[in-house]
């Protein structure tokens, strides 16, 4: 496996597939596959045909976190960084900014990122996954971040994108108390939005990733601007927000023929999934 690229990917139904593949390393992070995962995210950006993206691995864990054993695992050094206060605030700037930069353009990018988990998702894995849109776990998924263990927090996104998707109270439980959460306790705190079964759970996975990629774009674009920006204002503000919305999709042909439909009868049974 160590000539193997540590990403794969493909294209299936629009979807674009990039998969982790580093599983002799638990798919730990390292600069190369970080690399390549944003090649994937600006080609997914920049191709009309791809309408979903999925994150998912290879091997029995989904990420052990970033590779701690080199200093190749995205420009943190742990262990012997300054020592000084400043220095680590202006280490962590500057070594995490590529990581942050790729983060931000998920979250910016108009169409669904879906990440898969099975197994073990710790530290960076999390981190990244928590930029995705839809996560989606195994039985066998358990989430940590190890960073407590060595006495720090988990310095991008684990403690801001963390708090704001399961709020203070859990990710106290999973920062401050540093316990694993299991794929039914992540359900519950809502850091993922289903659990399957390990047997059915690739099949269950390209369900909901199809399902995604048959929905409006220009509905789900507008849609997630308007959650990001509704969570972030008050309520006057965020009703403005659905208006600015509405102006724009309510305008074009494919409101028009799916409210056309809808109301002839077409789609006056919602189905599930």
């Amino acid at each position: 496996m160590t000539d193997a690229p540590p990403l794969l990917t493909a294209v299936e139904d629009g979807i674009l597939i990039a998969t982790l593949n580093r599983p002799d390393k638990l798919n730990a992070l390292n600069k190369p596959m970080l690399a390549l995962i944003e090649e994937a995210v600006a080609r997914f950006r920049d191709t009309a045909e791809l309408k979903v993206m999925l994150i998912r691995s290879t091997g029995r864990y989904f990420c052990a976190g970033a590779d701690l054993k080199t200093d190749d695992h995205g420009g943190m050094v742990y262990g012997n960084g300054p020592d000084t206060g400043s220095g680590v605030r202006e280490m962590h700037r500057r070594g995490l900014h590529g990581m942050q930069r790729m983060y931000d353009e998920m979250e910016a990018i108009e169409k669904p990122f879906v990440v898969a988990h099975h197994g073990t998702c710790m530290g960076g894995g999390l981190e990244i996954s928590l930029s995705c849109d839809f996560r989606l776990a195994a039985k066998s998924a358990r989430y940590a971040f190890p960073e407590g263990r060595f006495g720090v927090v988990p310095a991008s996104n684990g403690v801001s994108r963390l708090t704001r998707i399961v709020g203070t109270h859990w990710a106290r439980y999973l920062l401050m108390a540093n316990l694993v959460a299991d794929a039914d306790k992540a359900l519950y705190m809502g850091l993922v939005h289903e659990v399957f079964p390990d047997e059915s759970f690739e099949e269950d996975v390209m369900k909901f990733c199809r399902h995604l990629a048959q929905q409006n774009g220009e509905q789900m674009g507008a849609a997630k601007i308007a959650i990001e920006l509704a969570r972030d204002v008050g309520l006057a503000q965020a009703r403005n927000v659905e208006r600015l919305a509405n102006s724009s999709l309510m305008l074009g042909p494919a409101y028009r023929e799916g409210y056309k439909q809808y109301t002839s009868g077409i789609g006056s049974k919602v189905k599930d999934g």
